[in-house]
């Protein structure tokens, strides 16, 4: 069922009944669609859950204002404060991933467990994150040696596929994004935490969930799904909601 929450800016989608025990935030592009399968096996095994398009994607309109993934958490914790009636396991992939983990950080008593799968939490270790002729131009532009014009005409033309799509606000919302990393909301969320990775998701590799793992305080392991790539919550739905229950200390 279709809900309206923080006043009517955000969609989400409600899978079961009574109050929601968890809350899927999905990947950039992507949608609350993603959730659906582990949702619905979830909720017959009497789990309800919820949904939500973030703000620019799916059926929810983009934020009023730009901002990464930290912006993003303070809109999400509006919702956990005044539309859902108890603390939730969050499951976040990707984009997702990154929103649940600074709002575990910030909002502590609202959490109840993180489920993270192919969260770019960290910087990719032996790879730049752009080519070094959009690098260059982008120091040069730094330093107004470059027309803000040559810039994104770089930016077209070496950006990410992300980049190219996205437009107006949603743009400056990735550039935001990609320019974030999350050492200290890692150290800082001291709940219990899933890590669930594909072996073969090449956008995050496992290794950066090592990392991850490294600075969370509860040192979690990393559980690998063989032959599954990056969009984790559509090709291994089952494993999802498995690590939910059992956060949820629903083994059955």
């Amino acid at each position: 069922m279709l809900q309206a929450f923080a006043n009517g800016t955000v969609f989400g989608e409600s899978y079961g009944d009574g109050a929601p025990q968890v809350l899927w935030l999905h990947g950039w592009q992507r949608s609350k669609a993603d959730f659906a399968a582990a949702a619905t096996t979830l909720a017959h095994r009497g789990i309800a859950s919820v949904a939500l398009d973030l703000p620019g994607f799916g059926s929810s309109p983009p934020p009023p204002h730009a901002g990464g993934a930290r912006y993003y958490s303070d809109l999400v914790a509006t919702i956990l404060r005044d539309d859902l009636p108890r603390p939730v396991v969050l499951v976040g992939h990707s984009f997702g991933g990154r929103v649940g983990v600074v709002l575990a950080a910030r909002h502590p008593d609202h959490v109840t467990g993180l489920v993270l799968t192919g969260v770019p939490l960290l910087p990719r270790e032996g790879r730049s994150t752009s080519p070094l002729a959009y690098r260059v131009i982008r120091s040069l532009s730094q330093r107004g040696l470059v027309s803000t014009a040559r810039l994104e005409a770089a930016r077209q033309k070496y950006g990410s596929a992300d980049y190219r799509q996205a437009q107006g606000v949603m743009r400056d919302v990735l550039v935001a994004s990609v320019n974030e990393r999350y050492d200290d909301e890692l150290r800082q969320w001291r709940g219990p935490t899933v890590l669930l990775w594909g072996d073969g998701d090449s956008d995050v590799p496992v290794d950066v969930a090592s990392r991850a793992a490294e600075l969370l305080p509860s040192h979690p392991h990393v559980t690998v799904l063989e032959g599954v790539g990056h969009l984790t919550p559509t090709a291994a739905p089952d494993a999802v909601a498995s690590a939910v229950a059992a956060l949820l200390g629903d083994a059955a």
